[in-house]
């Protein structure tokens, strides 16, 4: 019997790469997000099932939750980043934005699908934080302040579920290229997007995080791995990043 895997925020770049990814390697795929469209036809594509649910609704979560029969891997990957202003003229909006998202939902989520975790014969939560979650960098406290309380709870989450067969995996990534993430954050200017990965040769792609996710998953049960770190190669550190060619061809 295939084990099930849940994807949230798959509507595109991680999430839908990890959704692609995981049915490559036979588990019955199911995605979340709320753009339907999108949902439906990538479900379609890896032959999954796809629940349009907005994560930050937690009667919406726990009605989704309600459908499953069983729940082996949990990928909270929904969140984002919404504004770079430094903290004294930062929207408070965009901040309740980006702790809705990326914190409640995440727990939210966790919360439904935890009794199907612990119900199997082993069960594997992996929540996509960033490297914000560690480092501090000016215009990003706001997400950076989401992603340190998201990295609370995931490790906080591993010391409570101690003694039971249930991973938790932490992947946070560096500098990731993907057609939405930037472009969100800049509310819409492409011109500013295009300068954060400007003249850096291949910054990691959606497919790059995707590999880490199935990894860290791939491995035996009693194998946890707590936290990876993931940058491209020209991204020494958060505020380290060497611009210009790398690679030949």
């Amino acid at each position: 019997m295939a084990r099930t895997a849940v994807v949230t925020g798959a509507s595109s770049g991680i999430g839908a790469a990890t959704a692609r990814r995981l049915a490559a390697s036979g588990y019955e795929v199911v995605v979340l997000a709320r753009r339907e469209e999108l949902l439906t036809g990538l479900a379609e594509e890896i032959g999954g099932r796809a629940l349009t649910v907005d994560i930050t609704d937690a009667a919406a979560v726990a009605a989704a939750a309600a459908t499953l029969d069983g729940c082996d891997v949990l990928v909270n990957n929904a969140g984002g980043a919404l504004g770079a202003d430094p903290v004294a003229g930062a929207d408070p909006g965009h901040w309740q934005w980006m702790f809705d998202v990326n914190v409640l939902g995440t727990l939210k989520v966790t919360q439904a699908l935890l009794p199907l975790l612990r119900a199997g014969d082993g069960g594997t939560i992996v929540t996509i934080t960033s490297t914000a979650a560690f480092v501090n960098y000016e215009g990003g406290a706001g997400y950076s302040a989401a992603k340190h309380a998201e990295h609370a709870l995931t490790e906080t989450l591993r010391l409570e579920l101690s003694g039971e067969p249930v991973r938790v995996i932490e992947i946070a990534p560096g500098m990731v290229r993907t057609d939405e993430f930037a472009v969100n954050r800049f509310e819409g200017d492409a011109a500013k997007a295009a300068a954060v990965y400007a003249d850096v040769d291949r910054p990691l792609t959606a497919e790059d995080v995707a590999e880490c996710v199935a990894l860290a998953v791939g491995l035996p049960q009693h194998v946890n791995v707590d936290q990876l770190v993931v940058r491209p190669l020209a991204q020494a550190a958060q505020h380290k990043i060497h611009r210009g060619r790398l690679f030949q061809g």
